[in-house]
């Protein structure tokens, strides 16, 4: 079985459901509330596990009630925690993400314990039996570190910034790595800052699909036409598609396929996890 090790944030979220966004000093009601982990390196992980891929996991909570739950969770669906530190009088990281009905999202975030962690809390020989290396949002050093790591390990990385990728300084590892995950606005600032010739593109398109650049090589798949009930996760679900895939020797139009799937899977559910299997996938692709 191939072995992924995701390096980010853990995070315990609180998803709001509501009609509509406030204005400036408004108030809408909130039409439905559920709480559990978050954090795209521990949803990554969780389904990679749920489509039978070896997941363990680097990350940070705090010595909390959020903390021990989100812990649990994921050792329940399979991924190992091992190398989750929990950090004394720290609160596990808190956001608070505001669904509208069209399934956008955004998000509110409290500082907390999800980068805690360093590129040498995981040890090496956890590295060295790493099949791969998928990093998302982190400290731009740690996410450096660890991609100089790996690379001395000649073990693939890929790498998701998130959203906040114009705020930090993540040049270096974005130059580091084999794989860049991006969404249309994040690929707009990256390829307008840094010469990434060297990394294969895997471009979230959103309804659009998705593509792959690999210098002047393009492979596109269209996607898959669904109603949208929640994005949260979607990004995620879609990274641990391709990678599952990818390590499972799929060429470049299978794994944009199968990552599409998952991530339109996870477009249909609420909440930052939807529980991926393989045959949940094929009767997707209608397989």
């Amino acid at each position: 079985m191939p072995r992924v090790i995701c390096a980010g944030h853990v995070n315990w979220d609180v998803t709001l459901r509501v009609e509509t966004l406030p204005d400036p000093d408004g108030e809408v009601a909130v039409d439905s509330r559920r709480s559990g982990g978050g954090g795209s390196a521990a949803n990554v992980a969780t389904g990679l596990a749920d489509l039978d891929v070896d997941s363990g996991l680097l990350g940070s909570v705090g010595d909390d009630e959020h903390g021990r739950t989100a812990r649990a969770e994921l050792a329940d669906a399979g991924v190992d925690v091992d190398h989750v530190l929990t950090v004394p009088e720290t609160e596990t990281t808190t956001k608070y993400i505001i669904v509208e009905p069209s399934g956008e999202v955004m998000v509110l975030g409290c500082s907390g314990a999800n980068e805690s962690f360093a590129a040498d809390d995981l040890p090496e020989s956890a590295l060295a039996d790493a099949d791969h290396l998928h990093m998302t949002s982190q400290s731009p050093e740690t996410a450096a570190r660890l991609a100089e790591r790996a690379r001395e390990r000649d073990v693939p990385v890929s790498f998701d910034p998130g959203r906040r990728i114009d705020q930090r300084g993540y040049g270096p590892a974005l130059t580091s790595v084999d794989y860049l995950f991006l969404n249309d606005r994040e690929a707009a600032l990256a390829l307008d800052a840094f010469d990434l010739e060297a990394q294969t593109l895997v471009l979230k398109h959103g309804p659009d699909g998705a593509e792959i650049r690999r210098g002047e090589d393009r492979t596109a798949h269209p996607g898959y036409p669904i109603e949208v009930v929640d994005t949260t996760g979607a990004g995620d679900a879609f990274a641990a598609g391709f990678i599952a895939a990818s390590v499972g020797g799929a060429n470049d139009h299978r794994a944009l396929a199968v990552a599409n799937a998952c991530g339109a899977l996870a477009s249909k559910a609420p909440g930052a996890r939807t529980s991926l299997t393989w045959d949940d996938v094929r009767a997707f692709l209608g397989e």
